[in-house]
């Protein structure tokens, strides 16, 4: 399995030598969209509002958005890629399992996309002159936000499996992701136990934001809750595509487009 992962992460590697010009290019998109937001809310709010932390708060919701777009559109997107150039059958008919064939090449995508939006992020904070936190810990947050995300992906996947194309699906997916890591359902809570944290991706977009933006140490509480939130939903979406490939191997539409 370590040796698939690291052939995947060299593919990536290379693909990204021979085409440099589309990650720049979606690097540089990333920096213009960001900004064209940041206007179009400045222009609203009107020149005396004073955004305090809540320009930060925008940055790390703007930047995990575009880590997690990727991650759960990449298993989807894969799918419908090798299909359409007729080489999904030959990935199903490894000695790993459709699941996790998808799931490494998708992680071994994440490792070389999460250095670009580091870099990202890194030209956000010099042009908006606001300053973060990164503290060790956000990792594991980080990390429940993916699982969870796959498991998502996991899900597209196995409509894309299903009914081929889906490109639709994907795209309202990714507005509806918008919401659930840019609202700060944190400061929503009703009661003693905040019910957002039921949805996937919130409670480890709330520690995020604790980590990065407030200073705050990590919540225990609220760290079991994502860590459990992100195997949940990565479990789920596991059982979801493996009923996916079962399925479409029984009706033999595997290889069809």
């Amino acid at each position: 399995m370590l040796n698939f992962f690291f052939a995947e992460l060299r593919r990536n590697w290379i693909m990204l030598r021979r085409y440099p010009l589309q990650a720049l290019s979606s690097t540089v998109l990333m920096l213009i969209l960001f900004m064209t937001l940041l206007g179009g809310i400045r222009y609203v709010a009107g020149p005396a509002q004073q955004f305090g932390d809540r320009l930060d708060t925008l940055i790390v919701g703007y930047v995990l958005w575009n880590t997690l777009i990727f991650a759960m559109g990449e298993i989807s997107g894969g799918l419908q890629g090798e299909a359409k150039i007729g080489t999904l059958e030959q990935l199903f008919l490894s000695p790993l399992s459709g699941t996790r064939v998808f799931l490494l090449r998708a992680l071994a995508a994440q490792t070389v996309t999460i250095a670009f939006n580091v870099v990202t992020l890194g030209f956000l904070l010099l042009i908006t002159r606001t300053t973060l936190h990164f503290p060790p810990g956000l990792f594991i947050p980080l990390a429940s936000a993916l699982a969870a995300c796959y498991g998502l992906g996991l899900v597209l996947g196995s409509l894309a499996l299903v009914f081929k194309r889906v490109e639709a699906v994907i795209q309202i997916s990714q507005f509806g992701l918008i919401t659930l890591v840019m609202v700060p359902f944190e400061t929503w809570q009703g009661g003693s136990v905040n019910p957002y944290y039921l949805l996937p991706l919130v409670p480890s977009a709330a520690l995020l934001r604790d980590l990065m933006v407030r200073g705050q140490s990590l919540d225990p509480a609220v760290l079991l809750v994502a860590l459990l939130n992100g195997t949940v939903y990565l479990v789920l979406g596991s059982l979801v595509f493996r009923w996916a490939e079962r399925t479409t191997k029984q009706q033999g539409l595997l290889g069809t487009y």
